[in-house]
């Protein structure tokens, strides 16, 4: 017998401090979130090829439901790479009054009994499969809303990032405009004290040459991030 087992998950408030989020941080999130949905779907079928008797299709079922696990448990208690539940959003998703997780860790343990039962031509077998294939798609619509939650946060993380490169920009321009006017008063002084003016000359010279470049390069970053 094999039944799954589930602790019970730590709730973090914030992102683990090795763990920077970022858009391909998100955008793997969005993807772990994702397998929960096809590998649900694909445990349930094997499991009823698995009890009609095809060969195979219980293995198939048991790492579709380790595929599932391993996704849930890392986006609700995070490792190396995940942050786990960070954010109020997903603690409510999980935890609040949708009970996201005691449903997944609920199909889990089912999924759990009902292929060790399979697999052992146990007599509740067929009832067990009966209850799993009917919380399939009640599981589906729970895993559904959860994703979105990740590409909610996605796209408010892209935002919020947005936003602050405007606002360093906005500073590189403004430390730019200034010395830009700092050149030209140099070059005015430069001028006004003649021969002995013309390095000083040249300096100015390169400073507002700098100072143009910068202007370039916020533009281009400024429209990279419109786009």
């Amino acid at each position: 017998m094999t039944q799954t087992s589930l602790a019970k998950p730590s709730l973090p408030t914030a992102p683990s401090a090795k763990v920077k989020l970022s858009g391909e941080l998100f955008a793997s999130m969005i993807n772990l979130s994702g397998r929960r949905r096809f590998t649900s779907q694909r445990l349930v079928l094997y499991a009823v090829l698995a009890s009609l008797g095809h060969e195979n299709a219980i293995g198939t079922s048991r790492d579709a439901l380790k595929l599932f696990t391993d996704a849930h448990l890392a986006l609700v208690n995070g490792n190396e790479q995940i942050p786990g539940v960070f954010c109020p959003e997903l603690q409510a998703a999980y935890f609040g009054s949708a009970q996201g997780d005691r449903q997944i860790r609920g199909f889990i343990d089912l999924a759990g009994r009902c292929l060790d039962a399979i697999g052992a031509g146990a007599r509740q077998a067929p009832a067990l499969l009966e209850q799993l294939v009917g919380e399939a798609t009640p599981l589906l619509s729970v895993l559904n809303r959860l994703t979105q939650v990740y590409e909610e946060l996605s796209k408010k993380h892209a935002s919020q990032v947005r936003r602050q490169l405007h606002g360093i920009m906005s500073d590189i321009e403004s430390i730019a405009r200034q010395a830009r006017m700092v050149s030209f008063n140099a070059q005015i002084v430069a001028a006004r004290a003649g021969q002995a003016g013309k390095e000083f000359s040249v300096v100015a010279g390169v400073l507002s040459d700098i100072t143009g470049e910068i202007d370039g390069l916020v533009h281009e970053a400024l429209n990279s991030s419109v786009a």
